[in-house]
């Protein structure tokens, strides 16, 4: 994405790591290391033991040697490995004195000061103000090699709260004691702009992500068969027990055993969710096609861990061990039991406004409706939620009723190669979904649709969009997988968008994830909710946790482009991304937004696409920190569950859009 969030870069995690004192954050940067810390601990005198003719620290590192002897290797010989070392720069003596620490030693500073007896008191509260207040005793750093640049960098916890003074003395003891150059690496927006203010070379957090190899977005197992993906026109030929290897990212995805991408992706691409809902492996991996082609039409065993990906061509043996395919289908992605999609009630056939809408109506109009009411409801100070009316269930009902759906979805499925061929299937939703939109709606039932969007919503622009019983479910998000019709400005427009998004029930990518996660198509019907259409200035969503550690509550993750937010999470374009910790109180920037194009209502109907800057940043501190705490407030309202939020921005206001349980499964 330029790069999407890489796993070990959240230094927020230290307070788990710790839970005593910010120096921890130092040594948080890698999956693989908060592993560690949930392996059996080695007793304290292991942790401390000296090493032999290897100081405790040194003052100055005067060739790669010194670098070695006192530098921790994470994951050596993996695409994450991290030579690194801790340092402490001592204010208070006379010179100020650098101490480069023996790290495999003393795995963190607090250690090393209790150990050396440099300080009298190791109390929390006499440690943080080394963090947190520029009249300071020490300065708590890291040095790493970083092996993507090719260059030595050193860095601090990102909740430290530099100035630029404390910065000059850091850049100038570490660059007068190091053998090699060496560039400032900044972990946070105070970073970079304390960086800034003093005119220091430095590389960002951002920068080093763009350099990645290997970035693994969900973790698992997987057997399947490698399939190279060349075009999008290919991607619903994909079978369940493929691999599926992807020269571009896309917008869709039928299930498939795992994931490998040459082109990185956000945390929340269509594509991301569906690997995680499905619980099966996905990682960027450059130039992937590649790299695999020798393993192409073959069976493999996948494994996408933190540290790096294994791929294992399975043994003639093994693949005649293989379950049925029919079995294998069934494992892909299926949800414990199968999944079960929200029983209908088909009495209320009213159109329900937004403001009577709460979570027991989900069972008429879907949970994203149902949802949009309770957040309304909930009068989150600084957001609003656009107004709108529901069409529920009962009228999707009844126009396929009338229409006679489930005889023609009974012929569809006899047809020659429909059940084993994708390309045919595709075909014949086609053609069922062209039909559709083709039938007629009584009249009556269209003019209340009229007089419902005149009278409720003054007839002006209306975003029609989805909200079926099988979508925003626990365990089963069905981002992406359904229709949603922008800026409608007519009567008769809308009651063909109307029927548009019903017709989406049948799109091949919902047939194919609802059959891998166990859903009839005789139980899905789809509620339509009609909602005011806003030209937002930016858009995006957030996940009210650190989508890589469910461990990380205090961690708010956000994807961010200028514009209305249809495309954030198609993934097929970078999006600004960035991670805030209410714990360190830092910004930490991921990636900013490669996008030289937004878009905006027109005038109209529909969709524009305008020109912007590329690589501007779209979201200013201020604004992060206003979004985790509307995050916060949305995940109190749903009974501190984690969601899936969908925002927009219309001048300073921050807007609602959507709210779902955030879904995460790993097999």
């Amino acid at each position: 994405m330029a790069a999407p969030l890489l796993a070990w870069l959240p230094c927020m995690a230290a307070v788990a790591l710790l839970a005593a004192h910010p120096a921890d954050a130092q040594l948080a940067r890698k999956p693989s290391y908060y592993q560690q810390q949930n392996q059996p601990p080695e007793s304290p005198a292991a942790q401390l033991a000296p090493r032999p003719s290897v100081p405790s620290s040194l003052p100055a590192l005067r060739s790669q040697g010194d670098f070695d002897q006192l530098a921790r290797v994470y994951d050596a010989g993996t695409p994450m490995q991290l030579a690194h070392l801790l340092f402490a720069i001592d204010r208070q003596a006379k010179p100020p004195r650098m101490h480069y620490i023996d790290t495999p030693r003393y795995q963190l500073h607090v250690r090393f000061l209790r150990d050396t007896r440099l300080v009298a008191s190791t109390a929390k509260r006499d440690i943080d103000r080394n963090y947190l207040v520029p009249e300071r005793r020490f300065l708590f750093g890291t040095l790493s090699w970083q092996q993507n640049i090719g260059s030595f960098t050193y860095e601090f916890w990102e909740g430290d709260r530099l100035t630029p003074a404390l910065l000059r003395q850091a850049d100038a003891q570490v660059k007068a004691s190091f053998f090699a150059p060496v560039k400032f690496k900044t972990n946070s927006t105070l970073h970079e702009r304390v960086a800034q203010e003093t005119g220091i070379d430095f590389v960002s957090q951002e920068a080093l992500i763009r350099e990645q190899p290997y970035l693994p977005m969900n973790l698992g197992t997987a057997t399947g068969r490698v399939r190279i993906v060349e075009d999008e026109g290919a991607i619903n030929a994909l079978l369940p027990d493929d691999i599926a290897v992807l020269r571009q990212v896309p917008i869709g995805l039928p299930p498939v055993a795992g994931v490998l991408t040459e082109r990185p992706s956000t945390a929340l691409s269509h594509v991301n969710l569906l690997a995680k809902g499905w619980g099966i492996p996905n990682a960027y991996v450059r130039d992937a096609a590649t790299v695999l082609k020798e393993h192409a039409g073959q069976w493999v065993a996948l494994k996408v861990a933190a540290s790096g990906y294994q791929v294992r061509r399975l043994t003639p043996e093994e693949v005649s061990a293989l379950p049925p395919r029919a079995a294998r289908v069934a494992a892909t992605g299926a949800v414990p039991g199968g999944a079960r999609a929200l029983q209908p009630d088909l009495r209320e056939a009213r159109l329900l406004p937004l403001a009577a809408l709460r979570a027991r109506n989900s069972a008429q109009c879907g949970v994203k409706a149902a949802n949009l009411g309770a957040m309304q409801a909930a009068r989150i100070p600084g957001t609003s939620v656009p107004d709108g009316f529901c069409i529920p269930f009962a009228h999707y009902d009844r126009f396929m009723r009338a229409n006679g759906l489930a005889a023609r979805i009974a012929r569809m499925q006899q047809q020659p190669g429909f059940a084993s061929d994708p390309k045919a299937r595709q075909r014949a939703l086609a053609q069922l979904r062209d039909e559709i939109v083709q039938w007629p709606v009584d009249p009556a039932t269209a003019a209340a649709w009229r007089a419902a969007w005149q009278s409720r919503l003054g007839g002006g622009g209306v975003f029609v969009r989805s909200s079926s019983n099988s979508e925003d479910l626990p365990g089963f998000s069905g981002a992406g997988l359904y229709t949603t019709v922008p800026n409608v400005k007519t009567g008769d427009a809308l009651e063909a968008a109307v029927k548009k998004v019903w017709a989406s029930v049948f799109n091949p990518e919902a047939w194919e994830a609802r059959g891998a996660a166990g859903f009839g198509a005789e139980s899905v019907l789809m509620g339509v909710f009609v909602q005011t259409a806003i030209d937002a200035t930016n858009a995006g969503v957030m996940i009210t946790r650190d989508p890589f550690d469910a461990g990380h509550a205090h961690v708010t993750y956000i994807s961010a482009k200028r514009g209305i937010g249809i495309r954030v999470v198609e993934g097929q374009r970078v999006a600004e991304q960035v991670m805030y910790s209410s714990w360190s109180k830092a910004v930490q920037v991921l990636s900013r937004s490669a996008e030289d194009t937004a878009l905006q209502l027109d005038k109209d109907g529909g969709v524009k696409e305008v020109p912007v800057e590329a690589g501007r940043k779209v979201l200013t501190d201020e604004l992060v920190v206003r979004l985790a705490a509307v995050g916060a407030a949305v995940k109190r309202t749903f009974n501190a569950v984690d969601q899936d939020i969908e925002w927009a921005t219309v001048g300073e206001r921050i807007v609602l859009l959507q709210a779902r349980p955030y879904v995460e499964r790993r097999r």
